[in-house]
């Protein structure tokens, strides 16, 4: 009698070891397929353009189901997770790994920040202006109504050129405030998206600098074509003439392949290269704690990053974005 129960009880054990081991087989493969799409940049539409602003999170999750899957014993589902996980670590831990760093050239400290449609705190902002000795500040999302308050605030006294254009309300509005002259550049490249100024920095000790203020559209699922023929547009790195540098809210991550590209070209992101890629900038100040890094400071390979830190500005879904930088004369 105790045989017999013994064997019933292992063969209706049989059918859900079975059961769970096809399981992790068919998640092992979903997450395969996310890591190939990743890998392949092949990303497309309002649903996967968001998702893979979360890969990194999607590595985390990979590392639990390979957990799993040494759970249960399935050979098929390490054998696949192990790739998976160790393609995404590929992608995503060198973002924390510090480089070698700047060494020499001439100081250059960029402060970037969208301000959300002007009700980012005009006071914060300055008082960064002022700690972090900043020498070029990138807005986004500029105003009317906060451009009065942040000159109120005493911005101008720390940096009083400027060159940009605000809104009575929205997204629109973008500008440049530099401790240097400034000279507006027309013609580098088309914008698609809300206003980008690009100027040169009179910057001491050498030649000047090309700032772009970058903020093409947010990829929401009517707007995903315009947000990456934003992306697209954005201007090479060059090879000669003023060192550029590209800051601001890209609306896009080190994931996306359309932002991959641009870096392609000979751009460094200041964040990754100081290991501080993994930070997040965006959303601030809702029910969840910022989940992604959409914000960034992009040097062409005349300029490199010494530190870079990240600063919460009341009123902004957007964290601010510092950047020590080094250009090469």
């Amino acid at each position: 009698m105790l045989v017999r129960d013994d064997v019933e009880t292992a063969g209706a054990a049989r059918p859900r070891r079975v059961w769970r081991g096809r399981a992790v087989i068919g998640v092992s493969v979903l997450f395969a397929a996310g890591t190939a799409m990743r890998a392949g940049g092949w990303e497309a539409g309002p649903l996967l353009v968001p998702l893979v602003s979360f890969t990194p999170y999607f590595g985390v999750a990979a590392l639990v189901a390979l957990v799993v899957a040494v759970a249960v014993r399935s050979r098929a589902a390490i054998a696949i997770l192990l790739v998976v996980c160790a393609g995404l670590a590929w992608f995503v831990l060198p973002r924390a790994i510090p480089g070698d760093g700047a060494s020499g050239g001439r100081a250059l400290r960029v402060l970037t920040a969208n301000l959300n449609g002007g009700r980012g705190d005009a006071a914060v902002i300055v008082d960064l202006v002022r700690r972090l000795d900043v020498d070029v500040l990138s807005i986004q999302e500029l105003t009317y109504a906060v451009r009065d308050r942040l000159s109120a605030a005493g911005l101008e006294r720390l940096l009083p050129y400027h060159v940009g254009r605000a809104d009575f309300r929205g997204p629109e509005g973008s500008g440049v405030y530099s401790r240097y002259p400034l000279t507006e550049r027309t013609g580098l490249f088309k914008p698609v998206g809300h206003h980008m100024p690009v100027v040169e920095v009179a910057l001491p000790g050498g030649s000047p600098v090309e700032i772009v203020v970058v903020h093409p559209v947010a990829p929401v699922p009517r707007t995903v074509p315009e947000w990456a023929a934003g992306v697209a547009a954005l201007p090479p790195a060059p090879s000669s003439g003023p060192p550029r540098i590209l800051a601001g809210d890209f609306n896009a991550t080190l994931d996306h392949a359309v932002l991959r590209r641009l870096l392609d070209t000979g751009y460094t992101d200041a964040a990754a290269a100081t290991g501080q890629g993994l930070v997040p900038t965006w959303p601030h100040g809702r029910s969840l704690p910022p989940l992604v890094t959409i914000d960034h400071v992009l040097t062409d390979a005349r300029s490199a990053a010494a530190s870079v830190r990240v600063f919460d500005v009341p009123g902004s879904d957007h964290r601010a974005l510092f950047a020590d930088l080094r250009v090469k004369s």
